[in-house]
């Protein structure tokens, strides 16, 4: 009984995104006794300067961390168009987010997509604050709102490094405004909009993002592999990494940028997000580990690519664990994560036949995956958790809840990217000529070279 109401809510929430944010001007408002009732929130001076550090350090971690990390992978005549697409990608969704991203994330709503009472961010102003995880506690809301725009900057730059090499300029552009409407906001909403959001009522633990961002922009990016077809040449010529000390610098900002993704999650600054902060470290240096020792045994020799690229895979799997499990079960999470993704990125890709360029499926979605199932695992108090979620009180409940989480952003995301791929197409075309995709997209599509001769 239990499955078949799920799937009649699940059902219900496709035809409500399917009528798009028509009803979101419908939605109720808050209610104003309550909202009356409540105590006043008051503001922690050190509680604001870590937010607005994580801010910037979730910043530092897609320009220049994710752009650097990217395009060090590629051939050279396409790193610059990499870094443009990274830099311009994050700059539209942050304007995005403040015109009507944030009021449809965070505000009011039904269960899967707010209202518009804050477009334009109406009735905000510096003397607002938002709730944070403590009773009576508040964060200046322009902070949270800026710390929330990161977020879903990040999601939407990582999804390009699936379609790297052959992907039109404008077609990157009209695609992540799309697919940030429909698929990152409803999902966000969803998942972080406290009791009110559908996967957070039913238990899914998710402390900064495994669903939201990295399952999310993993499914996007391998439609959109699918939709484009494989680079010119693949298989047949030379499709070496061009700088792996771009890509090493760029891992490197990814880990030091990440700890204001996963413990700033946290909204304080307390024990909280020491727990955060501490699982994002050791499950990290586990997952460099862990990758190193899986290619040292199946090639012979450990890579810089490979240490990176597990740096990036513990990151990624400890995402949405970070503030529920303990340290040990963040060095089992960082451990697996490798193992899992080294798979992702070599046995499962073969498997999928789709040229996911940058393995933005293998690594964010596969460690996504991995990660969002393992939470419901390790934060068991007997392994060493804080606990589970709301109303749960079984391993195996939470676990099978997180599967569902996993399972609605799989489906919603990839439903939603398919569509929106097909209209893009449609419009604009998303594959750039076989002479541009010869020449490189860094003078076909920009007229700029990153190294002149």
């Amino acid at each position: 009984m239990k499955g078949i109401k799920l799937f009649r809510d699940m059902r219900k929430g496709w035809a409500m995104l399917a009528i798009g944010l028509l009803l979101s001007l419908l939605a109720p408002l808050a209610c104003a006794q309550a909202a009356a009732a409540a105590p006043p929130l008051v503001m922690n001076k050190g509680d604001v300067a870590w937010m607005m550090t994580s801010t910037l350090l979730v910043l530092l971690m897609t320009v220049p961390g994710l752009a650097l990390f990217y395009g060090g992978l590629l051939r050279s005549k396409n790193v610059l168009s990499m870094l443009m697409q990274v830099m311009t990608v994050f700059s539209m969704i942050v304007v995005l987010w403040v015109i009507y991203g944030y009021t449809l994330a965070f505000n009011g709503g039904n269960a899967f997509i707010g209202n518009f009472d804050k477009l334009f961010l109406k009735g905000i102003t510096k003397d607002s604050l938002a709730a944070t995880f403590s009773a009576g506690v508040g964060l200046p809301e322009y902070v949270f709102v800026m710390f929330q725009a990161t977020f879903a900057g990040i999601t939407c730059a990582l999804i390009v490094g699936a379609l790297a090499e052959r992907v039109r300029f404008r077609a990157v552009l009209a695609f992540t405004a799309l697919w940030f409407t429909f698929a990152y906001l409803p999902i966000a909403h969803m998942v972080w909009y406290g009791p009110s959001g559908f996967m957070f009522a039913r238990g899914v633990l998710d402390f900064a993002g495994g669903t939201v961002v990295h399952i999310n922009a993993g499914i996007a990016g391998l439609v959109g592999a699918y939709m484009l077809g494989p680079r010119l040449g693949l298989g047949r010529e030379s499709m070496k990494p061009h700088n792996v000390t771009f890509t090493m610098i760029g891992a490197s900002l990814l880990w030091v940028g990440w700890f204001g993704f996963n413990a700033g999650s946290n909204l304080e600054a307390n024990g909280g997000a020491g727990l955060a902060f501490i699982n994002t470290m050791v499950a990290t240096a586990m997952a460099v580990l862990s990758w190193l020792a899986v290619e040292a045994i199946t090639k012979g020799k450990p890579s810089m690519v490979g240490g990176a690229s597990g740096a990036v895979a513990g990151l990624v799997a400890i995402t949405p664990a970070c503030g529920t499990v303990g340290p040990m079960g963040a060095i089992a999470i960082g451990a697996l994560a490798s193992v899992a993704c080294v798979w992702g990125v070599t046995g499962l890709k073969k498997i999928l036949r789709a040229d996911d360029a940058l393995d933005v499926f293998g690594v964010h979605g596969v460690g996504g995956i991995l990660g969002a199932i393992l939470t419901g695992v390790f934060s068991a108090p007997i392994l060493g958790g804080t606990g589970f979620g709301a109303g749960i009180t079984t391993m195996a409940h939470q676990v099978g809840v997180q599967a569902l989480g996993v399972g609605i952003t799989v489906v919603w995301s990839g439903g939603i990217s398919l569509i929106i791929y097909f209209i893009v197409k449609r419009v604009f075309g998303l594959r750039v000529s076989a002479e541009a995709e010869r020449e490189g997209l860094d003078i076909s599509s920009h007229g700029e070279s990153a190294y002149e001769a």
